[in-house]
């Protein structure tokens, strides 16, 4: 599908923004770095057959529009030179000087370097990305431009592309933004990444809330009316105006925490904006002498910030039509870092400057970084998505200390998060003065107390399953590394011996430190002890390794077998309970995959995960490689068949309908299926072109002939033209 041109703006357009912001940009250089880029791309194209210098100075204007400098606009026109054209980044380093050089390094992807796999490569280039962030912010401020740009203009992509884009963007991309307080990016991440990863969803929501902006139109409009008469005698320079929920936060809300539309109700706020705090504080006294405030619903954002500084006050109250509704409170000073966050560094320079410390609002980039020196690269994707999660909960310790921490962090993450060695040392806590498991779960605005004691031999092995952030899982792993060598080396020999036994490796002892040699130095470890000691504490994580051992051990120890391995070979029949039977795996934890949705009959493959057992995939599943041999990691992919007596066994399955739409079609599908005696998980419809109904129905089966009944049975019902398995 060809990109749409109203995303696209030119040079002469960035011009325009240029001369209509505040800032004093040196046009001069920017010209400069427009003509090279010109130059340089030349004719290529994008996939869409755009033009591709319309890419960077789109990326440009968008940093324009953040009020960004003009080293970093300059930056963005040539951020694609280095990575497309024959162009060297010395090259550029020499014409336009080292700060735009390191920022133009500093987004371009590590390209060059071997990784064992796609996710490996992602890490990395996530960690160099962050190590050029901690010199200069500005670096992941265009990468995210850049990466808006791409989203906006990815429909021309194929459709895994464009979902394997937007997962990254949710994982990665749109948690930075967040921490960095860049609301709009963030936000329209967000929804373009929800649009592609489940359309149907993103649909039913952009449509319900079309039809309840019509209705509140007028709702918001005398709101606001009714503030402002109230407030303009009282407060000097008061601004008040509407916002609409972002549809991302409002999927998150009904589709994964299982509420209604009318059951949000911040869907619709209205803001005020004041000149100071003691305005702000002032203004929520009139609003709820105006309205009635609903109970629990008050949040202090300004006495207790967010981690990405983020301040305001939102209450939400009742008016008399008896319609709940949101009103968030704030200054200037912080609707601008509401806004732009970090950038307004730069677009508020003179206004922001006195309160605002560029380096502690950067500081928990250094703290993530310093948390990974000791652990696998791909960890820092899941520091990301954990530590830098939208939700959050601030407790206070005893001395009346605020900690942030992400959703679901426990008593342990606390202990952590104040000191390494109040964690080593912690026995137990207390919440709101009562004994709590350490694995308790903390919530907003209680007060955690960490009981310690002297005596104590150190964290549990277990913290490390327990524990939701990273620098807590780090520092545990460090207070092994440094205390429990020993232990560490016998645990780390112990998995090791395991693994070879399992993999049918066999290495003489004498020959195991030459034969590890190459996957030590790999890990930086010198001597086998050192490696042992990094498995044990988990430095090393095993799994990603074995690939590389078990290549280096057929080299040197088994003769090469011409005949290739057939995958769909008869599986030894092994005692089981999951339903599966798992080549060379007696009984193991198995999980259905949710892509697929295998049911007996299907022909299956076994995927071995990280941490939660083996993954059963159809073996025509889109994420079933066609060739196991080429994928990137074939020793993961394991042969599988059903068990002959799957006992008590249920499936989940999800069926396509197609059907002309017509008034009660949805309650003939129900009702087929109640009588069928058939849970139904979810159900959701929406219209298409001619008069058509589109209907996603998930429902439990015990296997491939019974979902053929239910097929049969439903395709009597008037009206549906074709159903199909998904």
């Amino acid at each position: 599908m060809p990109e749409k041109t109203k995303y696209y703006q030119d040079y002469n357009e960035l011009v325009e923004l240029m001369k209509k912001s505040d800032q004093n940009y040196n046009y001069e250089l920017i010209d400069r770095a427009y003509k090279l880029a010109e130059k340089m791309h030349g004719d290529q194209r994008r996939a869409s057959g755009i033009p591709y210098i319309l890419h960077p100075t789109t990326v440009a204007c968008i940093l324009c529009e953040l009020g960004m400098d003009s080293e970093s606009i300059a930056a963005a026109l040539l951020h694609d030179v280095v990575e497309d054209t024959p162009m060297t980044l010395e090259e550029i380093t020499k014409q336009f000087g080292s700060e735009i050089g390191n920022l133009i390094d500093g987004v371009t992807k590590l390209g060059k370097i071997p990784y064992s796999s796609r996710e490996e490569q992602q890490a990395e280039n996530i960690r160099k990305m962050l190590i050029a962030m901690s010199n200069d912010i500005r670096v992941i401020i265009i990468k995210l431009a850049d990466r808006l740009h791409n989203m906006r203009t990815i429909e021309c992509m194929k459709e895994q592309h464009r979902r394997d884009k937007a997962l990254e963007v949710m994982e990665v991309y749109a948690p930075i933004a967040h921490r960095l307080g860049i609301r709009a990016i963030k936000e329209e991440l967000e929804d373009l990444s929800i649009r592609y990863l489940d359309p149907v969803g993103y649909g039913e929501i952009e449509k319900q809330l079309e039809l309840k902006s019509r209705d509140r139109v007028n709702f918001v409009s005398d709101i606001k009316q009714m503030l402002y008469e109230r407030l303009k005698d009282e407060i000097n320079n008061v601004y008040i105006e509407g916002r609409v929920k972002s549809i991302h936060g409002i999927y998150k809300k009904t589709y994964m925490k299982g509420k209604t539309m009318d059951q949000i109700y911040d869907i619709f706020a209205v803001r005020v904006i004041v000149d100071s705090v003691a305005d702000c504080y002032n203004v929520l006294g009139v609003v709820h002498d105006l309205f009635k405030p609903l109970p629990n619903r008050f949040k202090d954002y300004i006495s207790t910030p967010k981690p990405n500084m983020y301040q305001s006050l939102h209450t939400t109250v009742i008016g008399k039509e008896g319609v709940p509704f949101e009103i968030q409170i704030r200054t200037w000073e912080m609707h601008y870092t509401a806004e732009f966050g970090i950038a307004a560094h730069w677009k508020y320079k003179e206004g922001i400057t006195k309160k605002d410390s560029l380096d502690e609002r950067l500081a928990w980039i250094r703290k993530m970084l310093e948390n990974q020196n000791d652990n696998d690269s791909t960890d820092i994707v899941r520091t990301i998505k954990m530590d830098l999660a939208p939700e959050e909960v601030f407790v206070f310790t005893p001395k009346g200390d605020v900690i942030n921490l992400p959703a679901g962090a426990t008593a342990i993450d606390v202990a952590y998060a104040i000191h390494s060695e109040v964690g080593n040392r912690m026995v137990g806590a207390k919440v709101d003065k009562r004994i709590v498991p350490i694995d308790y779960k903390v919530r907003t605005g209680e007060i955690v107390e960490i009981m310690t004691t002297k005596e104590s031999g150190g964290p549990k092995r277990d913290w490390l399953n327990i524990v939701k952030t990273s620098e807590a899982r780090s520092k545990i792993r460090l207070w092994f590394k440094r205390e429990k060598r020993d232990e560490n080396i016998i645990e780390g020999k112990a998995q090791i011996e395991a693994e070879f036994k399992r993999l049918n490796i066999n290495v003489p002892e004498k020959e195991l430190p030459d034969f590890l040699t190459d996957v030590m130095h790999r890990q930086n470890c010198n001597t086998l002890e050192d490696f042992y000691a990094s498995i044990g504490y988990g430095g090393i994580q095993l799994w990603r390794i074995l690939p590389k051992i078990k290549e280096d051990y057929f080299k040197k120890y088994t003769i090469p077998e011409p005949a290739p391995v057939v995958i769909n070979e008869p599986v030894p029949k092994r005692k089981v309970s999951s339903g599966v039977n798992i080549e060379g795996i007696d009984d193991c934890l198995v999980k259905y995959s949710r892509c697929c949705n295998p049911l007996p009959g299907d022909e299956i493959i076994g995927f071995i995960t990280r941490g939660y057992g083996v993954s059963i995939h159809k073996r025509s599943c889109s994420n079933v490689p066609k060739e196991i041999s080429m994928a990137p990691e074939p020793d993961r992919w394991v042969r599988a068949e059903w068990a002959d007596n799957i006992v008590n066994e249920t499936f989940q399955a999800t069926l396509n309908i197609s059907a002309t739409d017509r008034t009660g079609l949805l309650a003939d599908i129900t009702n087929q299926l109640s009588a069928m005696h058939i849970f139904i998980h979810t159900l959701n419809s929406r219209e298409t072109k001619n008069g058509m109904a589109a209907i996603e129905v998930s429902v439990t089966v015990n296997g491939i002939n019974h979902l053929k009944m239910v097929i049969s049975r439903l395709s009597g019902i008037n009206g549906i033209v074709l159903i199909s398995r998904n």
